[in-house]
């Protein structure tokens, strides 16, 4: 395939990343464009992860509404050559079953239960924005006696992963906005070209007129969304495709809000789409503390844990001793009744976030907004699931 082949698809991914859209519809998009670079048998595989625990919260597999039980447990709970969490944790983001296992991927369960499904090639990376959240993962699968994937394609690969990971976030936010889960979930405005409003979801009021330098009820939009808007289409101007503007404002309650804008195709005129977010931290924090009572420091533990880091990683980290970092991981053993690392990892998915996996292909099936993060059933302020 020709550079410009490339490029060209390079830019297509970029460009609908760019656009609010479903996880799904954007996994599907993305799908039909790798293959033009990144030749694959039946199906991608594609995941969003929860940037904090790194841990899965929906998988999407055309012609596999639910995700086999014995698979994902495998996933979490057995010792392989490759899997989806050891990836996402690895230092290149990227690995291939067969270069996992040396050559000889016949010794991998993993390898077993693919060959049910005619795969014999896997490759997993990273979906991983340029700042370093972790927002999701791909699996790519080529049959018996196919090309074993290439170095250039594994290279187009890490150059789009940044991008796929800002489209599942957008994705994501945008599946909020629309149909809210939290008392703060964000907010969606469109706006065409001379700054009038085409279209507002419901939760936008209460961010707009918390926005500082406008005048919501009486129609004046803030300066800050006037200045984002701005920005999209001088980047489309300068033929920048699927450029994303971003921003951080103090609002007038003292929060930190993010706004995120992007240039929406259209046959008439250029239109601009706005979500605006609180800054919050992760929902992952107050879940800890709160189903096992562990105590501030033990959060940072087990949220280094479930990130991977080692023990001098997370003595470094906090700035104590390795035998202070011991101490710490049996209190929250102890209190979360596990025994290792692994089962850590292990117990934290399966009780905050396989629930809300499994939600996810529900709401797959139904045409409705995927979720990402772990299960709200803990958090104060939730209206609705």
């Amino acid at each position: 395939m020709s550079t410009d082949s490339v490029q060209c698809a390079a830019d297509k991914i970029a460009r609908m990343c760019a656009a609010p859209r479903g996880v799904v519809a954007l996994w599907q998009d993305a799908s039909a464009v790798l293959a033009e670079v990144v030749p694959y048998y039946r199906t991608p595989c594609w995941f969003t992860v929860d940037p904090a625990s790194l841990l899965m919260t929906s998988h999407y597999h055309f012609g596999m509404d639910e995700f086999p039980s014995a698979w994902l447990a495998a996933e979490y709970c057995e010792d392989d050559v490759q899997s989806v969490p050891a990836v996402i944790r690895s230092r290149t983001g990227l690995s291939t079953l067969h270069e996992a296992a040396d050559g000889d991927p016949s010794r991998s369960p993993r390898w077993q239960r693919n060959r049910t499904l005619g795969g014999d090639q896997e490759l997993i990376t990273r979906l991983c924005t340029r700042s370093g959240e972790t927002w999701g993962a791909l699996t790519l699968y080529r049959e018996e006696g196919a090309q074993l994937f290439t170095d250039k394609e594994k290279a187009f690969l890490h150059e789009i992963s940044p991008v796929l990971a800002g489209g599942a976030r957008r994705a994501l936010l945008y599946g909020q906005a629309t149909e809210p889960e939290y008392a703060d979930s964000p907010g969606l405005l469109v706006l065409d070209d001379e700054w009038n409003i085409e279209s507002a979801t419901p939760g936008v009021d209460r961010w707009m007129a918390d926005l500082p330098g406008g005048d919501w009820a009486s129609g004046e939009l803030p300066v800050s969304v006037i200045a984002l808007a701005a920005r999209v289409l001088h980047s489309v101007e300068c033929h920048q495709p699927g450029e994303i503007a971003l921003s951080r404002v103090l609002s007038r309650s003292g929060a930190w809000l993010a706004l995120h804008g992007a240039c929406l195709s259209s046959t008439r005129r250029r239109r601009v789409a706005v979500i605006i977010e609180p800054a919050h931290p992760s929902r992952l924090y107050p879940l800890l503390m709160s189903a096992y009572g562990l105590t501030e420091r033990e959060k940072e533990v087990t949220a280094m844990v479930l990130q991977g880091s080692s023990t001098s990683q997370i003595s470094a980290a906090l700035s104590v001793s390795a035998y202070t970092v011991q101490k710490h991981l049996d209190s929250i053993f102890a209190k979360t009744g596990v025994r290792s690392r692994r089962d850590l990892v292990s117990t934290v998915f399966f009780r905050h976030c396989e629930p809300r996996l499994r939600d996810n292909e529900k709401r797959t099936v139904a045409d409705r907004p995927v979720r990402g993060g772990p299960w709200p059933t803990d958090f104060p302020g939730d209206v609705g699931r």
